[in-house]
């Protein structure tokens, strides 16, 4: 049961709306324009500054308003939902096979460069990442097949929100398509290809990137010699990775859950160390508190998940074909034995009146200015959906 009387907790916005207003003014010059744009949406979020939504008790007729939610997709209270069905979603399309997770990352001195340029550093890690897998998949040795489908997951932080830790997280089924579509080509149990040319084309493909950015003058000295990581990991089916990345693609590096305490010192949040089971607590002050959650915001319009091969919905090669040839070529058995698990069932509940605990209707939307955007309207008959284009006397709330 969800009560519209929320608990009183420190959450993320808590600590955004007491030391972001002080952030904004002392650095406005130097932020970039949609910092402010996502740090003032999250502020405002289910506030009432952004309008609200309007319920009526079905039992009692009391009615009740919410605060409508910003929408954004830095947001935690806006992504919960979403987090789910995108979980669903890929659960269903995974394939009966090894799945491997293989991931990117930029030498430490890079960070720099990426903090700075987010989103041609960001498109250099997708496009290498990509190049480097279809690449090695393709040699006969491993694969033998540029007919692969996968997707990647970029995250710009560690286990620690202050962290900045650009890298892509790609999900690769073992194997592909023989180039004339008619077998499954599958990938030996344990190795999807060697890590060591893996890294040197990487660096090549990344580094070409960044070239064509025009960035390539700002590549600290020395990095070409650095250690660049190309991590290939195998997850058996994937569920349990699906399950580990679905809350990385909805929300950004910090979640409710985890503020313990906002007060005038600044914000207290529970990290968990690496190999740990158990989480520990960490100050920061209010600026840098909102410091450390601005150097995650995405570039406008940037996509951190990305489908290529059969698994992009656009490839003439469907997954469905793909199913078919995995069922042929390696055998009922071994079919019906990987087959996913059936997703788990989305079930919204009620939102129940806090007077009564009976069922709530929605009755209407209104914008920040207090007018109607569209109401339910129950004086002719069956409730219909009435949408008012402009504010006047009469559609205000």
């Amino acid at each position: 049961m969800i009560d519209v009387a929320e608990a009183a907790v420190s959450t993320v916005a808590d600590a955004l709306r007491q030391f972001a207003p002080a952030y904004i003014a002392k650095y406005h010059k130097r932020m970039p324009p949609h910092h402010r744009k996502v740090l003032g949406l999250l502020m405002r979020c289910k506030t009432g500054e952004l309008g609200f939504v309007a319920y009526r008790c079905k039992n009692c007729q009391a009615k009740h308003s919410l605060g409508r939610s910003c929408g954004n997709r830095h947001c935690p209270n806006c992504q919960k939902d979403k987090t789910q069905a995108w979980l669903a979603k890929q659960t269903s399309k995974r394939l009966p096979v090894q799945h491997f997770v293989v991931t990117f990352t930029v030498p430490e001195e890079l960070r720099p460069l990426l903090r700075a340029h987010p989103e041609e550093g960001y498109e250099a890690l997708f496009q290498a990442g990509r190049q480097t897998i279809q690449a090695m998949m393709a040699e006969p040795k491993n694969v033998g097949s540029d007919q692969i489908g996968f997707f990647g997951i970029l995250h710009t932080w560690g286990r620690d929100l202050a962290s900045y830790h650009p890298h892509v997280h790609f999900v690769v089924p073992g194997g592909g398509v023989s180039p004339d579509r008619t077998r499954w080509l599958q990938a030996k149990r344990d190795h999807l290809f060697h890590p060591l040319p893996a890294k040197r084309l990487y660096k090549k493909r990344f580094v070409e990137a960044i070239r064509a950015a025009g960035l390539y003058d700002q590549l600290p000295p020395g990095v070409l010699k650095s250690d660049w990581v190309v991590n290939r990991k195998p997850v058996g089916n994937g569920e349990a990775v699906l399950k580990y990345l679905a809350p990385y693609v909805y929300r950004i590096a910090i979640s409710d859950n985890r503020i313990v305490s906002v007060n005038e010192s600044g914000v207290t949040y529970k990290v968990k160390p690496s190999g740990k089971r158990y989480s520990i607590e960490r100050h920061l002050s209010g600026e840098k508190f909102v410091q450390a959650f601005s150097q995650h915001i995405l570039p406008p319009g940037f996509r951190k998940v990305r489908y290529y091969g059969f698994m992009s919905p656009n490839n003439k090669l469907k997954l469905a074909n793909v199913r078919w040839l995995i069922w042929i070529w390696l055998g009922w058995t071994l079919w019906t034995s990987l087959l996913p698990s059936k997703p788990p069932e989305r079930v919204r509940q009620p939102i129940k009146c806090n007077h009564c605990g009976g069922e709530m209707e929605l009755i209407g939307v209104t914008d920040q200015h207090g007018c109607w955007l569209w109401r339910r309207d129950t004086s002719r008959g069956p409730p219909e959906l009435q949408s008012l284009p402009a504010c006047s006397k009469e559609s205000r709330a």
